[in-house]
């Protein structure tokens, strides 16, 4: 790992060289210095923020897990997700005909049941076991769209478009390039037969995500608009699903405009994010159940504000808004959220100048959500940076203390 450094400069090396481009070229087209791009080539300069490694990847014309060389090497053990992965898109691919299941599939109500199932392993950030989860579910939520009519027949397909959420986040934290993209296709095509008026903003929510990976950044937030006006409606109405949409969404178009330097707009964003998020603590019908697994809250706002923070550079901004914000909130929050805010707390420490406070949160972070860390590039960046750091200052106490002694060589 502390070679990875070295190696995504030597590919993105390579790949600058398969397109004949000089070094200034993209260097202008990052708004860099040529001595940054020397420097991340020869693996000194780490790609630290994540829209930073999607904007090299675009310019490069390659996907940004080409660059960081995602799924990284593993044991065998731990690559058998990539089998259920391969059975997931072979249900994918086949979407459109008669499905292989033997037996009489369960009614809808039956698998909206194990979909909960799917939400805790999503909370907790169990990506692989997720994989292993959905191929079964994907056949018998097509088989039985296959068998029923009416409003059981939505409802195969609103669950089929669920699993489809479920493989689209595993397979980006686990670096599935080709599953995100298939995924994403068939959320957006079993949403318009779901019967559900918020499923095709879930599925243009997805969509959001991918534009990120080659830097769209204007086309992200104009998706994220279209997607919110779907919604407007039943936002207006107090709708709970169509709140939780509708914030969900000015997140993504918060992430889109701090990664695309329109610094005021995401802040905007996470104003109306946050005002859909008192909207929801106003709720007061029975219970909703959250059947577009969508993790919004006061204190996913408030993690997303950190990280759009982030984005921008901003790391005493984002270490400010942490100290403002209100412990339960983080604590009320799923592994997998947490997990994913003290790894954006271990950059900002560590930006900052603090490498002790950093590598406390990296292993918080590691401790709550151990899969998602170890196969997050911005977690091992900052970790490899924390190692060169601290290598760096034990050469230098090392060099003086010989230069003291009077020692040679």
């Amino acid at each position: 790992m502390l070679e990875e450094a070295e190696e995504i400069g030597r590919r993105a090396r390579r790949a600058r060289l398969r397109l004949g481009m000089p070094q200034a070229d993209l260097a202008a087209a990052l708004g860099k210095s040529q001595g940054w791009v020397s420097k991340m080539e020869n693996g000194q300069i780490e790609l630290d923020r994540v829209g930073l490694l999607n904007l090299v990847a675009a310019e490069l014309h390659v996907h940004p897990n080409d660059l960081i060389g995602r799924p990284y090497n593993s044991s065998p053990i731990e690559n058998q997700w990539q089998v259920a992965a391969s059975s997931i898109l072979r249900e994918l691919r086949r979407y459109d005909l008669a499905p292989v299941f033997n037996g009489t599939p369960r009614p809808a109500s039956q698998l909206w049941g194990e979909t909960t199932r799917l939400h805790r392993l999503r909370d907790a950030a169990a990506n692989v076991a997720i994989m292993k989860v959905l191929p079964d579910l994907f056949r018998e939520a097509r088989a039985l769209a296959e068998v029923s009519t009416g409003h059981e027949r939505e409802e195969a397909f609103a669950i089929y478009a669920v699993c489809c959420k479920f493989a689209h986040t595993s397979a980006h934290a686990l670096g599935h390039p080709e599953l995100v993209a298939m995924s994403c296709e068939r959320a957006a095509w079993s949403a318009r037969l779901s019967g559900d008026s918020v499923m095709p903003a879930v599925a243009d929510w997805m969509r959001v995500w991918d534009m990120w990976a080659t830097a769209d950044w204007e086309d992200a937030i104009a998706l994220s608009d279209k997607a919110i006006h779907s919604v407007q409606q039943g936002y207006e109405q107090g709708e709970p699903l169509a709140v939780r949409a509708w914030g969900s969404l000015q997140l993504r178009a918060a992430v889109s405009a701090a990664r695309g330097k329109r610094k005021a707009e995401a802040k905007d964003r996470i104003k109306h994010a946050k005002a859909a998020a008192g909207r929801l603590g106003e709720y007061t019908g029975p219970p909703v159940y959250d059947r577009h697994s969508l993790t919004f809250s006061p204190g996913n706002v408030q993690i997303h504000a950190i990280s759009v923070a982030l984005e921008m550079g901003e790391q005493v901004e984002a270490l400010s808004i942490n100290r403002r914000t209100s412990p339960g909130l983080i604590a009320a929050l799923p592994n997998s959220r947490q997990g994913h805010h003290h790894m954006d707390l271990a950059r900002a420490w560590l930006w900052d100048g603090n490498r002790d406070k950093a590598l406390k949160e990296l292993e918080s972070a590691e401790r709550i959500a151990p899969q998602l860390i170890r196969n997050h590039p911005i977690a091992r960046s900052t970790l490899r940076s924390i190692v060169y750091a601290e290598r760096a200052a034990t050469r230098e106490k090392l060099r003086r203390m010989s230069d003291r002694f009077h020692l040679d060589g």
